[in-house]
C-alpha cells in the first residue's frame, strides 16, 4: 500500500511538469492503473458490514512488511495470529469516511485513525512502538487486579462523579464486601459465577438494597476495566439479580412527632432532629445547612455533574421557637443520628422526617412552586431557567407550615 501510494505520488507530480501530448497521455494512463491498484488493495481488507451506510466493522490483516516494523512482542503476536487489529470504517460526511484501527489485549489500549487506510496503519505501527517503549502502555499504568484497580478507578474517575458523601459511603461499602472476596484476584480470572456468590450471599443476609449496591459498584468498575482494554466482557451480564423492591418513606403522626421530640429534647441530638423534621434537607445535605436571613440554607445534594448548588426553607412557625438564641449549627454524624431516630421510633428510620415535612407541608396548602423549592426538586430545564421564586413570597409560603 505504501509503495502504490509513492508511486500516486510520484506519477502526481511528473504529470504537472510535462508538456508533451504523448507523454501526458501516457502519464494519465499510468496515473488511472494506479489508482485502480490502490482501490483494490483498500477492498481486500477483510470485514463484516453491520450497518452499511454508517460503520463497517471487522479484522485488519497486516502484510509481512508492515509487520516487520513492529516491536518484537508484537510481531510475533501478529504472524501468529494473523489478524488481532479490529478496524471501523465510519461515515463522517456524505461521501467521507474514517478509519480507526484498535488493539485492545493483554492490557494493552491502542487505536489510530484517518481518512486514509494507508495512514491509519502508519499511525498504528507508530502507536504500538509507542506503548512499547512505555510511552502510552496502559498496562504498565493501570492495575490488573480487582482490588487495586476499583481503587484505582474510584480515585481517578468516580471522584468526579459522585457527591462527597456518596464516594464515602461507596468506599465504605467496597472495604466491606469487595475487598475481602475479591483480594488478590485479576480482574481477567473473575467468573460470573464468583460474581453471583457474592451477591447471594448478601441477600441471604436479608440486605436487599446493599445488594444493589455492591451489584451496581461491581458493574460500574467492570465497564471501565473494559474501556481500559484489561477484559473483553463484564460477568455480570450473566448473574441473574433482580433489584429488591425498595419501600416508600412513612410520614410520622402527630403523636410520633412529639415522641421523638421529647426524646432528644437537652441531647446534642436535638438540632439536628428539629431542623429535619421542619425544613425536609435529606441526611446528607444536614452537615452543610446553616442560618441565613430567616432560612435555613444547605447545599442541594441532588444537582448533577457536581454543580453545587443551594436550596433555602424559610425557618416556619414549628422551627423558630426551637431556634431561639442559636446562631451556629452543630450536628452528630449521620450514622450516629439514623441510629438514634431508630431506637427512638422502631418503625421509621431517618428519611422518614423528610417525608413527614413533605407531608405536612401538602396538608398546609404550602403551594407546588414553593415545595419543590424547599425540597429542592428540579422543575425541569425550562421552569429551572426561567424560576427564580423570591424571597417573601417563600417567606410567605413558609408561615403557612404551622399545625
Amino acid at each position: 500500500m505504501n509503495k502504490l501510494s509513492d508511486d500516486f505520488m510520484l506519477l502526481t507530480s511528473k504529470l504537472m511538469l510535462v508538456k508533451d501530448k504523448s507523454e501526458v497521455l501516457s502519464i494519465t494512463n499510468e496515473l488511472n492503473d494506479c489508482i485502480a491498484r490502490l482501490l483494490e488493495a483498500e477492498r481486500r481488507v477483510d470485514i463484516s458490514i453491520h450497518h452499511p451506510e454508517k460503520t463497517v466493522t471487522g479484522f485488519l490483516k497486516f502484510t509481512n512488511e508492515e509487520i516487520s516494523k513492529m516491536p518484537k512482542t508484537f510481531r510475533k503476536e501478529f504472524r501468529a495470529e494473523g489478524c488481532t487489529a479490529h478496524i471501523r470504517k465510519i461515515q463522517s460526511g456524505k461521501n467521507t469516511y474514517c478509519y480507526e484501527i484498535r488493539y485492545r489485549k493483554n492490557g494493552y489500549n491502542i487505536s489510530a485513525s484517518s481518512t486514509s487506510i494507508a495512514i491509519a496503519k502508519e499511525k498504528f505501527i507508530d502507536a504500538i512502538k509507542s506503548a512499547k517503549s512505555g510511552q502510552i502502555c496502559e498496562k504498565m499504568k493501570v492495575p490488573q487486579k480487582f482490588n487495586e484497580f476499583l481503587e484505582y478507578y474510584f480515585e481517578n474517575f468516580r471522584k468526579r462523579k459522585v457527591s462527597e458523601l456518596t464516594y464515602k459511603f461507596d468506599f465504605q461499602r467496597y472495604k466491606r464486601y469487595l475487598q475481602p472476596h475479591f483480594e488478590g484476584i485479576l480482574l481477567k480470572n473473575i467468573t460470573p459465577k464468583y460474581c453471583q456468590i457474592l451477591i447471594d450471599s448478601i441477600k441471604e443476609q436479608g440486605h436487599g438494597k446493599t445488594a444493589d449496591e455492591i451489584y451496581s459498584l461491581m458493574n460500574v468498575t467492570f465497564k471501565s476495566a473494559i474501556a481500559h482494554g484489561i477484559i473483553e466482557r463484564n460477568p455480570l451480564n450473566v448473574v441473574l439479580h433482580v433489584q429488591h423492591e425498595r419501600t416508600s418513606g412513612k410520614a410520622l403522626s402527630i403523636e410520633e412527632e412529639k415522641i421523638l421530640i421529647n426524646a432528644v429534647t437537652g441531647t446534642n441530638y436535638f438540632i439536628a432532629v428539629v431542623i429535619a423534621l421542619y425544613t425536609g434537607l435529606r441526611p446528607n445535605e444536614l452537615q452543610t445547612a446553616k442560618i441565613e436571613n430567616g432560612f435555613i440554607v444547605a447545599v442541594n445534594s441532588k444537582r448533577k455533574n457536581r454543580k453545587v448548588e443551594y436550596k433555602k426553607i424559610p425557618i416556619s412557625p414549628m422551627l423558630a421557637p426551637h431556634l431561639e438564641g442559636i446562631a451556629e449549627l452543630k450536628f452528630p454524624s449521620y450514622n450516629r443520628l439514623r441510629l438514634k431516630v431508630s431506637e427512638i421510633l422502631p418503625t421509621h428510620k431517618l428519611y422518614d422526617l423528610r417525608t413527614t415535612f413533605y407531608t405536612r407541608c401538602r396538608t398546609c396548602g404550602v403551594a407546588d412552586a414553593a415545595l419543590n423549592e424547599f425540597m429542592g426538586h428540579a422543575e425541569g430545564k425550562l421552569r429551572d431557567a426561567y424560576t427564580d421564586l423570591p424571597d417573601d413570597y417563600l417567606l410567605q409560603e413558609g408561615a403557612k407550615i404551622k399545625y
